[in-house]
């Protein structure tokens, strides 16, 4: 089994403070260059949990483009980078507050510029798995490269998944104008945490978010992320909740990607969506009590992935 993941590379820089940042004044806190990017998070965390992985971005043709391939090399996944002079290497400016809670601003680095010619279409027809996130969709480029991306993954029999990726995002697009890019992509699992969940149904319960969007992708498994509650499993008309693996929050960063990571290679070893869903929780649990998408692991991480 193998994946392939089209979207974002991005360079992080992690702002923690642990005070209110007052306007005009000064703050001691933690600033960090760390390597992110939704799609490329949950490329090295499908990795990092076994599953062989490729990884289709763009990138510019700069030292931060240089570290993006020293990072995905070093992570065992398979990169095939659009490389251009016209952009720079993707930038998010992500700031974590005392809580734990993050905000994010994110540039319009090249990752925004991946065209539908510049894709590897052999490296697509040849994984089982294509995953994609929103964050492809809420402009264009690059959304016409990400649906095509899809086209051939359906093509060739692969099973698509997706990330809403921001609430906000969807709210400015237009809830409508999201469901019109996304339903006819063929999407198998849908990864949607309570905000996105609750944008695009209206809903606020969480059964009733996950019926509503199951509604809406009657052939997608629907996995409802919760954060401090755990997640809700939507899949085949029945539901299940899933218990939380931790509340200490440190930083939530990344959380969603790692556990759409987890869940497919997981998902793709033993085919059981409930427990790919339990083995995610322990694994998104694990990285929002560290800073940042992707944190070094530990013997605890390691125990947990040699469970999968």
């Amino acid at each position: 089994m193998s994946l392939c993941v089209v979207g974002d590379f991005a360079w992080d820089v992690l702002i923690r403070t642990n005070n209110e940042v007052l306007k005009g004044g000064d703050s001691f806190g933690e600033v960090m260059l760390t390597p992110g990017g939704s799609a490329a998070n949950v490329a090295v965390w499908a990795r990092r949990c076994g599953l062989d992985t490729h990884f289709i971005g763009k990138i510019g043709r700069d030292r931060l483009g240089d570290l993006a391939r020293e990072d995905l090399e070093h992570e065992r996944v398979i990169h095939h980078f659009i490389q251009t002079d016209a952009q720079l290497t993707g930038s998010v400016a992500v700031f974590v507050d005392q809580t734990g809670e993050r905000s994010m601003v994110s540039g319009r680095g090249a990752d925004f510029f991946l065209l539908p010619q510049e894709l590897p279409k052999s490296v697509i027809n040849r994984t089982n798995f294509l995953h994609l996130t929103a964050w492809s969709f809420f402009t264009d480029p690059p959304r016409t490269a990400a649906r095509f991306a899809a086209e051939i993954a359906r093509a060739g029999g692969s099973s698509i998944s997706f990330d809403p990726g921001s609430f906000q995002m969807i709210e400015e697009m237009g809830v409508s104008t999201f469901w019109s890019y996304v339903k006819d992509l063929g999407i198998k699992v849908f990864l949607p945490n309570y905000e996105e969940g609750r944008v695009l149904t209206g809903m606020y319960e969480p059964s009733d978010i996950a019926r509503s969007l199951a509604e809406h992708l009657p052939n997608a498994t629907i996995i409802l992320k919760l954060d401090a509650d755990g997640a809700l499993v939507h899949h085949d008309g029945q539901q299940t909740a899933i218990a939380p693996a931790t509340n200490n929050l440190v930083d939530a960063t990344g959380a969603g990607d790692s556990f759409a990571g987890a869940y497919l290679a997981h998902f793709s070893k033993h085919g059981s969506v409930v427990d790919a869903a339990r083995f995610a929780t322990r694994i998104a649990a694990w990285v929002i009590e560290h800073l940042g998408a992707r944190p070094t692991a530990d013997s605890r991480l390691a125990r947990i992935i040699a469970s999968n």
